[in-house]
């Protein structure tokens, strides 16, 4: 009788199974316009305070926020708000106009922003509107 030991071979059987593992395609890092808009949400619902987002304002950027917060927030409870779409247009180079469709429940909201590069490249926002303009002073 012949008998056959242990397998001495350290190597694994062959393999029969003709499919590979997937592989994924890493995703490209979102658009600062994408950024900008989930940012300005979590301000504007309370989700993070008006601080957080300063340092990505100026001028009448941050005054539109202000303005928004006090006067046109959007709901603190309830539903999520929900991005149903995001647009840009790029009037100038390093200056985006960005449009933003949002959700909350059933009611649609119109958010609009502009958002420039500044010297030390990064990205600011410089206006912000939520279902129509807040008010300016009448000297500027």
């Amino acid at each position: 009788m012949n008998r056959q030991g242990p397998r001495r071979s350290t190597r694994p059987p062959t393999r029969r199974d003709s499919r590979r593992p997937v592989r994924v395609a890493p995703q490209p890092p979102p658009h600062p316009t994408e950024l900008f808009t989930d940012r300005l949400l979590l301000v504007l619902t309370g989700h993070k305070p008006l601080h957080w987002f300063a340092r990505h304002a100026t001028g009448h950027g941050f005054e539109d926020l202000l303005w928004l917060l006090d006067h046109r927030p959007l709901p603190r409870t309830g539903p999520q708000p929900t991005i149903h779409d995001i647009g840009r247009f790029e009037p100038d180079p390093g200056v985006y106009e960005v449009f933003a469709r949002i959700s909350v429940g059933p009611r649609l909201h119109a958010l609009a922003f502009r958002m420039a590069r500044a010297e030390d490249r990064r990205w600011r926002c410089t206006a912000v509107e939520l279902g129509g303009r807040p008010p300016r002073d009448s000297d500027e």
